[in-house]
Protein backbone atom coordinates (compact mmCIF):
# COMPACT_ATOMS: atom_id res chain seq x y z
CA UNK A 1 0.00 0.00 0.00
CA UNK A 2 1.04 3.63 -0.47
CA UNK A 3 0.42 6.47 1.97
CA UNK A 4 -0.53 9.97 0.88
CA UNK A 5 2.78 11.81 1.18
CA UNK A 6 1.13 15.23 1.64
CA UNK A 7 -0.22 13.97 4.99
CA UNK A 8 2.99 12.25 6.06
CA UNK A 9 5.19 14.70 8.03
CA UNK A 10 8.06 12.22 8.26
CA UNK A 11 8.37 12.11 4.49
CA UNK A 12 8.06 15.88 4.19
CA UNK A 13 10.93 16.20 6.64
CA UNK A 14 13.09 13.80 4.64
CA UNK A 15 12.59 15.71 1.41
CA UNK A 16 12.98 19.19 2.93
CA UNK A 17 16.61 18.64 3.81
CA UNK A 18 19.63 18.86 1.54
CA UNK A 19 21.12 15.70 0.12
CA UNK A 20 24.83 15.62 0.87
CA UNK A 21 25.71 11.96 1.42
CA UNK A 22 24.95 9.22 -1.13
CA UNK A 23 25.14 5.46 -0.86
CA UNK A 24 25.17 3.76 -4.27
CA UNK A 25 24.19 0.11 -4.53
CA UNK A 26 23.82 -1.98 -7.66
CA UNK A 27 22.67 -5.29 -9.04
CA UNK A 28 25.37 -7.73 -10.10
CA UNK A 29 25.20 -6.82 -13.79
CA UNK A 30 28.35 -5.26 -15.25
CA UNK A 31 26.40 -2.21 -16.44
CA UNK A 32 24.97 -1.56 -12.96
CA UNK A 33 28.28 -2.06 -11.16
CA UNK A 34 30.11 0.24 -13.57
CA UNK A 35 27.42 2.92 -13.06
CA UNK A 36 27.80 2.62 -9.27
CA UNK A 37 31.58 3.04 -9.48
CA UNK A 38 31.29 6.05 -11.77
CA UNK A 39 28.63 7.81 -9.68
CA UNK A 40 30.55 7.15 -6.47
CA UNK A 41 33.57 8.87 -8.05
CA UNK A 42 31.40 11.86 -8.99
CA UNK A 43 29.34 12.25 -5.81
CA UNK A 44 31.17 10.29 -3.13
CA UNK A 45 30.18 7.05 -1.43
CA UNK A 46 28.97 6.63 2.17
CA UNK A 47 27.92 3.58 4.09
CA UNK A 48 24.12 3.21 3.94
CA UNK A 49 23.65 4.04 7.63
CA UNK A 50 25.47 7.37 7.14
CA UNK A 51 23.83 8.35 3.84
CA UNK A 52 20.98 10.81 3.26
CA UNK A 53 19.69 8.70 0.37
CA UNK A 54 20.18 5.21 -1.05
CA UNK A 55 20.61 5.20 -4.84
CA UNK A 56 19.73 1.80 -6.35
CA UNK A 57 21.15 1.02 -9.80
CA UNK A 58 19.55 -1.90 -11.61
CA UNK A 59 16.02 -3.04 -12.36
CA UNK A 60 12.77 -3.57 -10.51
CA UNK A 61 14.09 -6.69 -8.77
CA UNK A 62 16.89 -4.70 -7.17
CA UNK A 63 14.47 -1.96 -6.14
CA UNK A 64 12.16 -4.46 -4.41
CA UNK A 65 15.10 -6.01 -2.57
CA UNK A 66 16.40 -2.57 -1.55
CA UNK A 67 13.00 -1.53 -0.21
CA UNK A 68 12.94 -4.73 1.85
CA UNK A 69 16.51 -4.22 3.09
CA UNK A 70 15.85 -0.64 4.26
CA UNK A 71 12.33 -1.13 5.61
CA UNK A 72 11.74 1.12 8.64
CA UNK A 73 15.20 2.68 8.28
CA UNK A 74 13.93 6.16 7.34
CA UNK A 75 16.28 6.11 4.34
CA UNK A 76 14.61 7.21 1.06
CA UNK A 77 15.40 5.02 -1.97
CA UNK A 78 15.99 6.60 -5.38
CA UNK A 79 16.33 4.14 -8.25
CA UNK A 80 17.91 4.62 -11.67
CA UNK A 81 17.26 2.05 -14.36
CA UNK A 82 20.15 -0.16 -15.40
CA UNK A 83 17.88 -3.16 -15.96
CA UNK A 84 15.12 -3.96 -18.45
CA UNK A 85 11.58 -2.78 -17.62
CA UNK A 86 12.42 -0.50 -14.70
CA UNK A 87 8.86 0.45 -13.81
CA UNK A 88 9.94 1.33 -10.28
CA UNK A 89 13.04 3.19 -11.46
CA UNK A 90 13.87 6.67 -12.74
CA UNK A 91 15.74 7.27 -15.97
CA UNK A 92 19.52 7.03 -15.70
CA UNK A 93 21.28 10.39 -15.89
CA UNK A 94 24.61 11.21 -14.25
CA UNK A 95 24.32 15.00 -14.22
CA UNK A 96 22.44 16.97 -11.57
CA UNK A 97 21.71 13.95 -9.41
CA UNK A 98 21.62 15.89 -6.14
CA UNK A 99 19.12 18.41 -7.55
CA UNK A 100 16.93 15.66 -9.03
CA UNK A 101 16.73 13.82 -5.72
CA UNK A 102 16.03 16.97 -3.70
CA UNK A 103 13.13 17.78 -6.06
CA UNK A 104 11.82 14.19 -6.19
CA UNK A 105 8.33 13.10 -5.13
CA UNK A 106 8.24 10.66 -2.20
CA UNK A 107 5.86 7.74 -1.75
CA UNK A 108 5.55 5.70 1.43
CA UNK A 109 5.23 1.95 0.88
CA UNK A 110 3.29 -0.16 3.39
CA UNK A 111 3.79 -3.85 2.61
CA UNK A 112 1.61 -6.87 3.19
CA UNK A 113 2.38 -9.52 5.80
CA UNK A 114 2.04 -13.15 4.70
CA UNK A 115 1.63 -15.84 7.36
CA UNK A 116 1.88 -19.25 5.74
CA UNK A 117 1.23 -22.58 7.49
CA UNK A 118 2.94 -25.59 5.90
CA UNK A 119 2.05 -29.27 5.74
CA UNK A 120 4.89 -29.92 8.16
CA UNK A 121 3.36 -27.62 10.77
CA UNK A 122 5.78 -24.72 10.31
CA UNK A 123 4.72 -21.08 10.22
CA UNK A 124 6.54 -18.73 7.84
CA UNK A 125 6.04 -14.96 8.03
CA UNK A 126 7.25 -12.70 5.19
CA UNK A 127 6.61 -9.23 3.79
CA UNK A 128 5.38 -8.43 0.28
CA UNK A 129 5.63 -5.02 -1.36
CA UNK A 130 4.11 -6.18 -4.66
CA UNK A 131 1.91 -9.18 -3.94
CA UNK A 132 1.37 -12.45 -2.16
CA UNK A 133 0.63 -15.20 -4.68
CA UNK A 134 -0.39 -18.84 -4.39
CA UNK A 135 0.56 -21.15 -7.26
CA UNK A 136 -0.12 -24.80 -7.98
CA UNK A 137 2.91 -27.00 -7.37
CA UNK A 138 2.01 -29.93 -9.64
CA UNK A 139 0.25 -30.75 -12.88
CA UNK A 140 -3.16 -30.65 -11.16
CA UNK A 141 -5.13 -27.45 -10.65
CA UNK A 142 -5.26 -26.04 -7.14
CA UNK A 143 -8.44 -25.95 -5.06
CA UNK A 144 -8.56 -22.97 -2.69
CA UNK A 145 -11.16 -21.65 -0.24
CA UNK A 146 -11.18 -17.86 0.17
CA UNK A 147 -12.26 -16.08 3.37
CA UNK A 148 -12.35 -12.34 4.09
CA UNK A 149 -12.34 -11.19 7.73
CA UNK A 150 -13.32 -14.67 8.86
CA UNK A 151 -16.26 -15.09 6.47
CA UNK A 152 -16.06 -17.57 3.61
CA UNK A 153 -16.58 -15.76 0.32
CA UNK A 154 -15.67 -18.54 -2.12
CA UNK A 155 -16.01 -22.15 -1.06
CA UNK A 156 -13.83 -23.50 -3.84
CA UNK A 157 -11.71 -21.78 -6.49
CA UNK A 158 -10.20 -24.19 -9.01
CA UNK A 159 -7.26 -22.43 -10.62
CA UNK A 160 -3.56 -22.26 -11.33
CA UNK A 161 -3.29 -19.78 -8.46
CA UNK A 162 -4.55 -16.62 -6.81
CA UNK A 163 -2.90 -13.45 -5.55
CA UNK A 164 -3.42 -10.37 -3.39
CA UNK A 165 -1.70 -7.27 -4.80
CA UNK A 166 -1.05 -3.81 -3.36
CA UNK A 167 -1.46 -0.70 -5.53
CA UNK A 168 2.34 -0.73 -5.85
CA UNK A 169 2.19 -4.28 -7.19
CA UNK A 170 -0.95 -3.92 -9.27
CA UNK A 171 1.07 -3.32 -12.47
CA UNK A 172 3.27 -6.39 -11.92
CA UNK A 173 2.08 -10.03 -11.77
CA UNK A 174 -1.45 -8.84 -10.99
CA UNK A 175 -1.69 -7.04 -14.33
CA UNK A 176 -0.35 -10.08 -16.20
CA UNK A 177 -3.13 -12.11 -14.58
CA UNK A 178 -5.71 -9.61 -15.91
CA UNK A 179 -6.13 -7.93 -12.53
CA UNK A 180 -7.04 -4.22 -12.16
CA UNK A 181 -4.50 -1.41 -12.00
CA UNK A 182 -4.94 0.51 -8.74
CA UNK A 183 -4.04 4.19 -8.25
CA UNK A 184 -1.32 4.54 -5.67
CA UNK A 185 -3.45 6.52 -3.24
CA UNK A 186 -6.36 4.05 -3.34
CA UNK A 187 -7.01 2.28 -0.01
CA UNK A 188 -7.55 -1.01 -1.84
CA UNK A 189 -6.10 -4.45 -2.52
CA UNK A 190 -6.64 -6.49 -5.68
CA UNK A 191 -7.70 -10.13 -5.23
CA UNK A 192 -7.01 -11.78 -8.59
CA UNK A 193 -7.25 -15.41 -9.73
CA UNK A 194 -4.59 -16.93 -11.99
CA UNK A 195 -6.13 -18.96 -14.85
CA UNK A 196 -9.42 -19.72 -13.03
CA UNK A 197 -11.28 -22.84 -14.19
CA UNK A 198 -14.23 -22.80 -11.77
CA UNK A 199 -16.06 -20.52 -11.17
CA UNK A 200 -15.27 -19.76 -14.78
CA UNK A 201 -16.66 -16.22 -14.79
CA UNK A 202 -15.08 -15.08 -11.52
CA UNK A 203 -12.41 -12.47 -12.18
CA UNK A 204 -11.51 -11.43 -8.66
CA UNK A 205 -12.47 -8.64 -6.28
CA UNK A 206 -11.41 -5.26 -4.95
CA UNK A 207 -10.90 -5.26 -1.19
CA UNK A 208 -10.36 -2.65 1.49
CA UNK A 209 -6.71 -2.45 2.57
CA UNK A 210 -7.87 -3.12 6.16
CA UNK A 211 -9.21 -6.63 5.56
CA UNK A 212 -7.62 -9.94 6.45
CA UNK A 213 -7.58 -12.45 3.60
CA UNK A 214 -7.23 -16.17 4.27
CA UNK A 215 -6.64 -18.92 1.74
CA UNK A 216 -7.19 -22.55 2.75
CA UNK A 217 -5.81 -25.24 0.45
CA UNK A 218 -8.26 -28.04 -0.33
CA UNK A 219 -6.95 -31.53 -1.13
CA UNK A 220 -3.43 -30.26 -0.49
CA UNK A 221 -1.89 -33.75 -0.46
CA UNK A 222 -3.17 -34.31 -3.99
CA UNK A 223 -2.99 -30.70 -5.23
CA UNK A 224 -0.01 -29.04 -3.47
CA UNK A 225 0.33 -25.26 -3.53
CA UNK A 226 3.27 -22.87 -3.01
CA UNK A 227 2.97 -19.37 -1.55
CA UNK A 228 5.23 -16.49 -2.61
CA UNK A 229 5.67 -13.08 -0.94
CA UNK A 230 7.91 -11.09 -3.28
CA UNK A 231 11.21 -13.03 -2.95
CA UNK A 232 10.12 -15.50 -0.27
CA UNK A 233 8.66 -18.84 -1.42
CA UNK A 234 7.04 -21.38 0.89
CA UNK A 235 6.29 -24.86 -0.46
CA UNK A 236 3.30 -27.07 0.33
CA UNK A 237 1.18 -24.63 2.31
CA UNK A 238 -2.11 -25.58 3.93
CA UNK A 239 -3.26 -22.02 4.67
CA UNK A 240 -2.08 -18.47 4.02
CA UNK A 241 -3.25 -15.34 5.86
CA UNK A 242 -2.58 -11.87 4.42
CA UNK A 243 -3.01 -8.42 5.93
CA UNK A 244 -1.35 -5.02 5.70
CA UNK A 245 1.73 -4.71 7.92
CA UNK A 246 0.79 -1.93 10.38
CA UNK A 247 4.31 -1.04 11.52
CA UNK A 248 6.45 -1.38 8.38
CA UNK A 249 7.24 1.40 5.88
CA UNK A 250 9.77 2.19 3.16
CA UNK A 251 10.15 5.35 1.09
CA UNK A 252 10.66 5.45 -2.68
CA UNK A 253 11.48 8.59 -4.72
CA UNK A 254 10.38 9.52 -8.23
CA UNK A 255 11.38 12.37 -10.52
CA UNK A 256 8.74 15.10 -10.58
CA UNK A 257 8.35 14.98 -14.36
CA UNK A 258 7.61 11.25 -14.37
CA UNK A 259 5.77 10.39 -11.15
CA UNK A 260 4.56 6.93 -10.23
CA UNK A 261 0.93 8.04 -10.53
CA UNK A 262 1.64 9.22 -14.08
CA UNK A 263 3.22 5.87 -14.95
CA UNK A 264 0.21 3.96 -13.63
CA UNK A 265 -2.20 6.20 -15.51
CA UNK A 266 -0.20 5.83 -18.74
CA UNK A 267 -0.07 2.05 -18.31
CA UNK A 268 -3.86 1.89 -18.55
CA UNK A 269 -3.83 3.40 -22.03
CA UNK A 270 -1.27 1.02 -23.55
CA UNK A 271 -2.50 -1.42 -26.14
Amino acid sequence: MVANTLRDPAIRNIMNRKINAFSFISSDSSESMEAARHLAALYGQERPENADVIVALGGDGLMLQTLHDFMNSGKPIYGMNRGSVGFLMNAYHEDGLRERIEAAHAETIRPLTMEAETEGGDTVIALAINEVSLLRQSYQAAKIKISIDGKTRLEELICDGVLVATPAGSTAYNLSAQGPILPLDSPLLALTPVSPFRPRRWRGALLSKDVTVRFDILEGDKRPVNAVADHTEVKSVVSVTIREAPDKTATILFDQDHSWNERILAEQFLY
